[in-house]
């Protein structure tokens, strides 16, 4: 009788699972006229920042004076916020129209995966480059030795396996959780919205998220601290203020994205559940998902001199290209 119980239950778990071959994003339901004024936000808010992060990766590459350390792991991370606000972005843009709004389940389960992993790779990636300003910075004589091509690329590998490793766990746990509804009250599909439309019990999952969360950012957080607690000891010992500026220059622009970073870390997760399902929450997922990844590109640009002069240098060679194509076309159209 047990047995028979049982085998019912698992049945009945596997016509619902059978019946929700798709999801319905909500989006954003305000009035036509506000639903395509934030169409058009979104879309040159995207733009924008796939132009300014494929600029920093072509520069970087381009400039021979910036295949340093530290401008890899800025090339790793503008290749980071081009993969992650495409995982959702282009999501985001369909739910403003009606049939934009149904998404796959295996669809929906794949966003979740890639979004939490870039997010896990993002934050490790922010500890590495900490360490690595500490480094030039803390340990110039043997930084060379310490941080070579091949640590760059391991180092790198490291955060992108570790993301996967610390977000896929969940993600196959929700994979397997039955689901009594289909309409996710967000912009895209994130775990949150997806656990309040599990009719099983989700507290494993829970349990699962709260400790590989802490342990990525913790981990992260920590290394941050730590390295800038020896770099900012280091620029003290500088006898000079102009030493002092110069030095803490190289890493001032760093500092300022992963504030930024782990401040909306800070207010997405450690702060209240609040009974509003859609204004504040929503709001803060845009924010999170779409202007963060914006932010940094521009700082990066406009507080790192080696940048602005490398982007300055490539103008003035495809200038200066343009010009002696368009001479050597007057000359052979002259002869």
């Amino acid at each position: 009788m047990v047995e028979l119980f049982k085998s019912s239950c698992f049945i009945q778990i596997d016509v619902n699972r059978s019946k929700l071959a798709e999801f319905t994003i909500l989006g954003f339901l305000g009035p036509p006229s506000l639903q395509y004024i934030f169409f058009l936000l979104l879309l040159t808010t995207y733009l924008i920042t796939l132009l300014s992060n494929s600029l920093i990766i072509t520069i970087t590459l381009r400039e021979r004076r910036l295949h340093i350390p530290m401008y890899y792991y800025l090339r790793t991370l503008s290749f980071l916020e081009i993969c992650y606000v495409s995982v959702t972005v282009p999501k985001i843009l369909s739910t403003i129209t009606p049939h934009g709004r149904s998404i796959s389940f295996y669809g929906c389960m794949t966003q979740v995966l890639l979004f939490f992993s870039m997010l896990s790779t993002e934050c490790l990636l922010f500890g590495i480059m900490a360490y690595d300003r500490y480094l030039a910075i803390c340990k110039p004589l043997h930084y060379t030795r310490l941080m070579s091509t091949t640590m760059c690329h391991s180092l790198s590998l490291c955060t992108f396996i570790g993301g996967f490793l610390t977000t896929s766990p969940q993600i196959v746990l929700l994979f397997r959780l039955p689901f009594c509804g289909r309409n996710i009250n967000h912009f895209f599909c994130d775990a949150p919205p997806l656990l309040q439309l599990c009719c099983g019990d989700t507290s494993l999952i829970n349990l699962m998220d709260f400790f590989n969360a802490s342990f990525v950012i913790l981990t992260s957080l920590t290394m941050t601290l730590v390295s800038y607690v020896y770099i900012i000891t280091t620029i003290l010992k500088i006898p000079t203020t102009t030493g002092q500026r110069r030095t803490f220059s190289t890493c001032f622009s760093h500092l300022i994205v992963v504030s930024i970073y782990y401040s909306t870390i800070t207010f997405m997760y450690v702060r209240p559940r609040l009974s509003s399902s859609f204004s504040l929450n929503r709001v803060v997922g845009v924010f999170y998902t779409v202007i963060t990844p914006i932010l940094n590109p521009l700082i990066y640009c406009l507080r790192n001199k080696e940048v602005k002069d490398a982007i300055k240098n490539q103008l003035l060679k495809q200038n200066s290209r343009q010009v002696l194509q368009k001479i050597g076309f007057f000359k052979t159209a002259y002869l």
